[in-house]
């Protein structure tokens, strides 16, 4: 029997702790949340910081066919484990800041799993252009957050012109989370609160 996702997710938090900042797996809620507004008719999703997994499934189960979804790895041994895992998935082990030179157009979303706030701003700037540039018109930058704050720096939101709207928070996950969704317009559904700036 193969390792759990929990032990090869601790394993990597202890050897690599500059590139893992969760403290567990993403939840099942979480996962739902982050991939609740995707449509199998809208074409491609793009993944960055894919992990173990677990928001890779909730994309596939949201019916996004395996060779439509786009996944971002950098660890070695995640990458391993996803390939086992989900085979016909389109894995790039990369960093999420190259993003921008992936073969891909009207990416109807992006669902991101990175620490975005403890990176510098050169590299968040990297990833949401380099993301933006591959969304279709619509397309929204999906990301989480465990603080009060949007997870993304206002000096790049404000550079790239952004709105956002956040989820409830999801106490239910380890820590307690919320989902953002980033966009360049206002045209998005106005089901939870919208935010410029």
């Amino acid at each position: 029997m193969g390792m759990s996702d929990t032990a090869l997710f601790m394993g990597q938090l202890l050897r690599r702790p500059h590139q893992i900042v969760a403290l567990a797996p993403s939840a099942p809620g979480l996962c739902a949340e982050m991939t609740r507004e995707l449509d199998p008719a809208r074409g491609p999703v793009l993944e960055l910081g894919a992990g173990t997994g677990n928001i890779t499934q909730a994309i596939l189960a949201s019916g996004i066919a395996p060779e439509a979804c786009h996944s971002i790895e950098m660890n070695p041994e995640f990458c391993d484990r996803l390939r086992a895992r989900f085979p016909g998935l389109n894995l790039h082990q990369m960093s999420a800041g190259e993003c921008g030179a992936l073969p891909l157009r009207n990416v109807q979303a992006v669902i991101s799993g990175l620490p975005l706030l403890s990176m510098p701003i050169g590299l968040q700037r990297a990833i949401l252009g380099g993301a933006l540039r591959l969304l279709a018109p619509g397309g929204e930058f999906v990301q989480f957050t465990y603080g009060p704050k949007p997870p993304l720096a206002r000096a790049v939101r404000e550079e790239l012109g952004l709105t956002w709207r956040e989820s409830a928070k999801i106490w239910w996950n380890m820590p307690p989370a919320r989902v953002y969704r980033f966009a360049r317009t206002q045209s998005c559904r106005m089901d939870a609160r919208t935010h410029r700036g």
